[in-house]
């Protein structure tokens, strides 16, 4: 572990696994999960300052109604800056604080959040390719399963790549939602596009039925 990492939630060199509250859940339910950058937040490349980041529309609101109904929201996000040496994980988590904050003042929260930093790009412990952890691969919304014992087949997954898609469809879910996306199928995993107000308003009636 590099120096000064200690403070942060690293289950390994390249995972982050943080815990956000104290909301306590039944087993078995299904989680609303969500990419981070592109899909909570405008996409800035390489996030690295808090002050930079903006709310995309159309998303509190999404979790507002997942917390009110009881469904874990997890933000599974992939950060190959971090591997690539742009930045470390104490400016990951001032960045992710922010977004946090910003969810916060809409009345809007997360539960959990997974952040992976491995990428062949990378150097030391942090490059390896095609990690299991890293989207497309599934591994971490599997993490989360095993964490909150999750009902990964009834859960929804929300993101602005295909490999958020890929990655839902690995980890045996079957709808998703592609911001700014078309319809589709990834083989067994459905695809909805989140582009308006009508497909913000078909997420939320996803949501409530859960």
């Amino acid at each position: 572990m590099a120096e000064g990492e200690g403070d942060f939630p690293l289950a390994e060199p390249g995972l982050w696994v943080e815990r956000i509250g104290s909301r306590s859940f039944s087993a078995g339910l299904p989680a609303l999960f969500l990419d981070r950058d592109g899909t909570i937040n405008v996409d800035t490349g390489y996030p690295d300052d808090p002050a930079a980041m903006v709310l995309r529309d159309g998303i509190a609101p999404a979790i507002e109604v997942a917390n009110q109904h009881g469904i874990p929201v997890v933000v599974v996000t992939n950060q190959s800056g971090i591997a690539r040496g742009y930045f470390g994980w104490d400016a990951f988590s001032r960045v992710n604080g922010r977004v946090l904050e910003l969810l916060a003042a809409r009345s809007a929260v997360v539960d959990l959040v997974l952040a992976c930093a491995y990428h062949e790009a990378g150097s030391g412990p942090l490059a390896i390719a095609d990690h299991p952890m890293r989207k497309p691969n599934p591994g971490m919304l599997i993490e989360a399963a095993r964490r909150l014992d999750l009902d990964l087949r009834r859960s929804l997954i929300v993101g602005d790549k295909p490999a958020d898609m890929e990655a839902g469809w690995r980890a045996g879910l079957l709808r998703g939602w592609l911001v700014d996306g078309g319809a589709t199928t990834i083989s067994g995993l459905s695809v909805l596009p989140l582009c308006g107000a009508q497909d913000q308003e078909g997420l939320l009636t996803a949501i409530r039925a859960l």
